[in-house]
């Protein structure tokens, strides 16, 4: 084989594997998914946050 040559048989056996990984397994897109509620603490009140957000569209408009 030459440079940038590939051989055959292996395409051939790749389509023939249905795409599969080479041992066969495959991967279950759902095993880790998660029915309940995810919750987290900003560690600040609405009010500072809100606060935030206002400077931060405050500094943007001076930008324009």
């Amino acid at each position: 084989m030459g440079f940038g040559s590939y051989d055959e048989s292996e395409q051939e056996r790749q389509q023939n594997d249905g795409g599969e990984a080479g041992d066969g397994s495959t991967v279950d897109a759902h095993e880790n998914d998660h029915d309940g509620k995810a919750s987290f603490e900003a560690g600040a009140s609405t009010d500072d946050l809100v606060s935030q957000l206002q400077d931060m569209k405050d500094d943007e408009d001076e930008d324009e």
